[in-house]
């Protein structure tokens, strides 16, 4: 039954499990793995205990598992509470499609709803299945492995900080327990340790003389456990100190306990803002995120966490941000904000108190644009997004006070900007050459009519929060790729800021009309006089445009009220004047501006405000790098990379095969001297002085080659049949024609020679290597094409051969790890 090893497999896969933590909220989820475990290992138990083959055991597993699922999440429609029925079997797969939606709603950490319970259960408990499979019923321990390696990719791959040195340490030590139980069993499975007499010594007797006493030594087990113990502790070790130690790996330093230092740069990382946008709105507690205080007379503006810079044609994103030393805050003011030149500004001070539950939060929710941050820790500040952000602090449970400018430009001011500057433009109207055309039409359709941006950004705000039939919906899934976009835009027209803030600064910079994506809190709700409470469902992205001369400003085209995100508002700017037409004849906030915009929509100018008839292939430039599409150079490369990883077993196989051959025809060397048979000192196969080949070393050399072959193909090999046995047996089941007969039979007769006389073979080694290949030849013929190709991409031999040297080195490290151990001993007898 192997109990030792079944506890000791079911504790290394709750250890490994230990690395989920970062998907969830709750720590319910780990007993709930707890109990899939504990009911695997009882149906590995089972199934051992009656003697059943392998394939059983993974069944009994299956089968234990799904009866606790079966009792646990749907005992209510089981047949008495544990036996499945199909309305159990039902209540699972629902429960099942509901943790599924659940996942891709939420963003890691989710809630720990009954399907994610469930299938955090089921995922942990197949883990065990295999665990128990391979470690208990087919002892193979090391490959046990792997599963619980999978658990660890799962939050490496959702969560861009990964899993904790800690949880590592933690499942790796399980792993290496695992192991040292398997090696106790194995060796256990020799019997008692045997102890040797080796010496007799004299010893003083109560009266007088002496008398002789035996002594009896074994092996120092004792020892020979603490170094495998020792060497586990420092592969532990190392495996987590030296990927924290490596530079560029870990922004926070070694195991997260500083760094950043320094005169030199290092890139940002956080995770992503959109992801954590989703999660914030749908977050069922709707908990206080951070209260403030502010001195603006009018409503406050937004706090802004973000400003996505980057649209790589599936989502939005900022720009890897370069950090030094030099960027961090001091005290003085920040840098001015950019194209803020004309419009009117005031200066407003908030004082911002972040609630100690918010966790990661490494960038700083402030007013735009900020002129100056005091808080303490290392903050920075990005030059020309002025994002404020820290390598290593969090805001959580911190105050600060930020005193901005907040711009307040006119319909006037922004309708008669002048031209974009150059950087400006190739930055943030750049977009992937791979936007579709429907897209491209549908902004030039939206703002036909339009002779300024001012206008065409009004128009585009106007369609989707008016005319263009959107509807706001938090249960609408995250845009992943440029095509959700598109069934955003053209069919589905059902989502939340996101989609709207991406879809309007992706339109707008088809239009020429420099743009990026803002993400962080609306104003939340006052509670008294100029205090000011944000809760979670106030998170938001919006739409930040370009103006020279305003700089960037807001716009907001997520509905806003009951039927969309409660607290947004649009700034009055962004808002159609109403002309004694009729709404009509709405064309742009300023009036005065009208005339204006005609005769500039009728006379083509080169200013990037201008619009006139551009079409969106000149007004949007492609972005750097940006390539059609599909790249079929990541597939090439790891096309070619996998053929040569199934090439070296081959290579591996016709080197050895090559080596061994040329060992009989290498120089003669000057410390060969003539003998009878082969000199002592001198490996089989080398040639005498003469120069002709060691007739022994050539037999043992066809021997071993045709065992290779033996083996490459799937022929049964006997170590303990003599060489004429061996001939015999396999002429037999091969069925040989004449060639093929005496071929083996005279590789065989010049082994058996070799092995038991001292009378040269009568056939050169030339003679045996051909006799070797027709014998190979046999063999392919005797077995099917898929084992013949087997036998040449993947021969059985070349990875017997590497086990048989992995063994041999292992062998020898314990040999030296004894020998150190026995060292100080050695020390005090002498």
């Amino acid at each position: 039954m192997r109990i030792r090893m079944t506890v000791m497999a079911a504790l290394a896969t709750l250890a490994g499990s230990i690395g989920l933590y970062p998907l969830f909220e709750e720590h319910g989820w780990f007993w709930a793995g707890l109990g899939a475990v504990l009911a695997v290992s009882g149906g590995g138990l089972l199934s051992r205990r009656l003697r059943l083959p392998a394939p059983f055991n993974l069944l009994f597993g299956l089968l234990a598992l799904l009866l606790y699922l079966n009792l646990v999440y749907a005992a209510d429609t089981a047949w008495l509470a544990v036996i499945p029925s199909p309305e159990s079997i039902g209540r699972l797969a629902d429960l099942n499609d509901a943790g599924w939606q659940a996942a891709n709603r939420y963003a890691a950490p989710v809630p720990l709803l009954p399907g994610i319970s469930m299938m955090a259960a089921a995922g942990v408990g197949l883990v065990a299945v295999l665990v128990d499979l391979l470690a208990v019923r087919l002892r193979r321990t090391a490959p046990a492995g792997l599963p619980l390696l999978a658990m660890y990719s799962v939050p490496a791959a959702v969560r861009e900080d990964g899993v904790s040195w800690l949880a590592f340490g933690v499942g790796a030590l399980g792993f290496l327990g695992l192991l040292m139980a398997d090696a106790r069993e194995r060796l256990g499975g020799w019997g008692r340790t045997v102890t040797t007499r080796r010496r007799q010594r004299e010893v003083p007797m109560a009266g007088a003389g002496f008398r002789p006493e035996d002594t009896a030594t074994s092996l120092d087990a004792a020892a020979l456990a603490a170094s495998g113990r020792r060497i586990a502790a420092v592969a532990v070790a190392v495996a987590v100190l030296v990927p924290a130690a490596v530079p560029g790996l870990h922004p926070r330093g070694v195991l997260g306990l500083g760094g950043g230092e320094g005169g030199g740069t290092q890139t940002v990382t956080t995770p992503d803002p959109l992801v954590s946008l989703k999660r914030e709105l749908t977050r069922l507690d709707d908990s206080v995120v951070l209260t403030y205080r502010t001195d603006d007379r009018q409503a406050p503006d937004y706090l802004r966490l973000y400003a996505l810079d980057r649209f790589d044609g599936d989502r939005w994103t900022y720009s890897p941000l370069k950090s030094s030393s030099r960027d961090r805050l001091t005290g003085d003011d920040l840098p001015p904000p950019p194209g803020l030149t004309v419009a009117d500004t005031r200066e407003v001070t908030t004082t911002v108190e972040v609630r100690p539950e918010v966790k990661n939060m490494t960038f700083l929710p402030v007013p735009y644009a900020p002129s100056s941050v005091s808080i303490k820790g290392d903050w920075r500040v990005h030059d020309q997004s002025l994002m404020v952000y820290s390598l290593r602090d969090s805001a959580g449970g911190r105050s600060y006070t930020v005193e901005s400018l907040r711009a307040e430009p006119t319909s006037g001011q922004l309708a008669a900007g002048g031209d974009y500057p150059a950087d400006v433009v190739s930055h943030y109207t750049a977009v992937p050459r791979n936007i579709p055309r429907e897209i491209r039409q549908l902004a030039q359709q939206v703002t036909d009519g339009s002779g300024t941006a001012l206008s065409q950004a009004v128009k585009l705000q106007r369609w989707f929060t008016q005319t263009g039939g959107f509807t706001y919906d938090l249960s609408a899934p995250a845009p992943q790729h440029g095509s959700d976009l598109v069934d955003f835009l053209l069919h589905s027209k059902r989502g939340y800021c996101e989609q709207y803030a991406a879809s309007m600064a992706l339109m707008a910079r088809i239009l020429g009309i420099p743009s990026r994506v803002a993400m962080g809190y609306t104003p939340g709700s006052e509670v008294r006089p100029g205090e000011w409470v944000v809760r979670s469902r106030d998170a938001h992205a919006w739409p930040e445009l370009y103006f020279q001369g305003s700089g960037w400003v807001r716009f907001e085209p997520t509905p806003a009220g009951a039927a969309g995100q409660g607290t947004a508002d649009a700034p009055g700017y962004s808002l159609p004047a109403i002309s004694g037409g009729g709404p009509e004849s709405d064309t742009a906030p300023a009036p005065e501006s009208s005339s204006q915009a005609e005769d500039d929509a009728a006379a083509p100018t080169a200013g990037p405000q201008h619009r006139g008839d551009t079409g969106p292939e000149g007004a949007a430039a492609p972005e750097d790098g940006e390539d059609d599409g599909f790249s079929a150079t990541p597939w090439l490369a790891g096309g070619l990379l996998v053929l040569l990883l199934m090439a070296v077993p081959m290579a591996l196989r016709l080197y050895t095969r090559r080596r061994r051959w040329a060992a009989l025809t290498a120089p003669p060397g000057p410390e060969d001297r003539p003998a009878a048979g082969r000199p002592p000192g001198r490996p089989p196969g080398a040639a005498d002085r003469s120069g002709a080949p060691d007739a022994a070393g050539a037999a043992h050399a066809a021997w071993r080659e045709l065992r290779a072959d033996a083996l490459d193909h799937g022929l049964e090999w006997r170590s303990s049949d003599s060489p004429r046995a061996t001939a015999r047996r396999l002429g037999e089941l091969l069925e040989l024609d004449a060639a093929g007969a005496r071929a083996l039979t005279r590789v065989a007769r010049a082994e058996e020679l070799a092995r038991y006389s001292l009378s040269r073979s009568p056939d050169p080694p030339e003679r045996l290597r051909a006799d070797v290949r027709t014998v190979r030849e046999a063999f392919a013929a005797s077995v099917g094409r898929r084992t013949r190709w087997r036998a040449r991409l993947l021969p059985p031999s070349t990875l017997a051969q590497t086990r048989d040297t992995f063994h041999s080195a292992t062998g020898r490290v314990l040999d030296v790890t004894a020998r150190l151990n026995d060292l100080p001993a050695r020390l005090r007898r002498k």
